[in-house]
């Protein structure tokens, strides 16, 4: 099979723990770029929390962002199509969220948005300020979230994490039974919830297809279960070493962690010798 698309989670896959990308990796999708192969990232980020990497990578593409939620033309800078949540949706979830007393972020228009300073939010914080001011994501304080979110034009997505692992999946299982929206798990602590259908598989899909290619000749990167659904629909789908056992399982293949340079020796072997 000749590959066309290398589609890329971020965080945990292309990005180490300190939220960099491997210069090993940047020359490996540089050299797949210069060969014509394009390439896609396919994140549950938001896309103002993208531009350090999307810039450092030099890409033409849009982004596929929030699991699949919107597709971003940052050439453009303004999204394609996109499956939003809906406000009474929005309402619910924040009424759920405050019943298991979960702090939640939300994801939307151009900015996300949060009450508390959650240890989440707080990683954010201090990732963007060891970055230039010009590529900081937008993450914004509110006295409410309900209000809000209801005078913006787009919601995103929610990001929730709790420390209580049982009490989060109680809260998703809930979530998912009584309202139907797609809750897919991005961390061991982080549930994220976007409109019914969303997955970052079915965008791509959708994406690769408008581009007059096949599932079948994307390659794709991930580490976690929001990733399961582009990693089983694409023609070769590759798990890090640092995924859950269960991701490994259901991919085709396993290489090394996101540490090492493990993406640009497989490219290298399979896709671009």
């Amino acid at each position: 099979m000749t590959y066309r698309v290398i589609a890329l989670d971020l965080d945990g896959t292309l990005l180490n723990q300190q939220k960099r990308i491997l210069p090993e990796s940047l020359k490996a999708l540089a050299d797949a770029r210069a060969a014509g192969i394009k390439v896609v990232v396919v994140t549950g980020r938001h896309h103002v929390a993208i531009h350090p990497f999307y810039q450092a990578l030099q890409l033409d593409t849009p982004a596929i962002c929030c699991n699949g939620t919107y597709l971003y033309n940052y050439q453009d800078k303004k999204v394609i199509t996109a499956n939003p949540l809906e406000k009474k949706q929005t309402k619910r979830v924040l009424e759920l969220l405050k019943e298991f007393d979960i702090h939640g972020l939300i994801y939307v228009d151009d900015a996300m948005i949060y009450e508390q300073p959650s240890d989440h939010v707080i990683r954010s914080l201090a990732w963007a300020q060891t970055l230039p001011e010009a590529q900081r994501p937008n993450l914004l304080q509110v006295e409410s979230l309900l209000d809000a979110a209801q005078q913006s034009q787009c919601i995103w997505k929610f990001a929730t994490s709790y420390p209580d692992i049982p009490t989060l999946r109680t809260f998703a299982s809930t979530v998912e039974q009584e309202m139907g929206l797609s809750c897919e798990w991005s961390w061991h602590d982080q549930v994220d919830i976007t409109q019914t259908g969303n997955s970052k598989g079915k965008l791509l899909q959708h994406w690769v297809e408008s581009e007059g290619l096949s599932m079948a000749q994307v390659v794709a990167f991930g580490d976690n279960f929001n990733d399961l659904s582009m990693l089983e629909a694409a023609g070769l789908g590759v798990a890090m070493g640092n995924s859950d056992d269960a991701i490994k399982a259901r991919a085709n293949v396993t290489i090394g962690d996101n540490e090492t340079p493990s993406i640009a020796d497989f490219l290298y072997q399979r896709i671009l010798g």
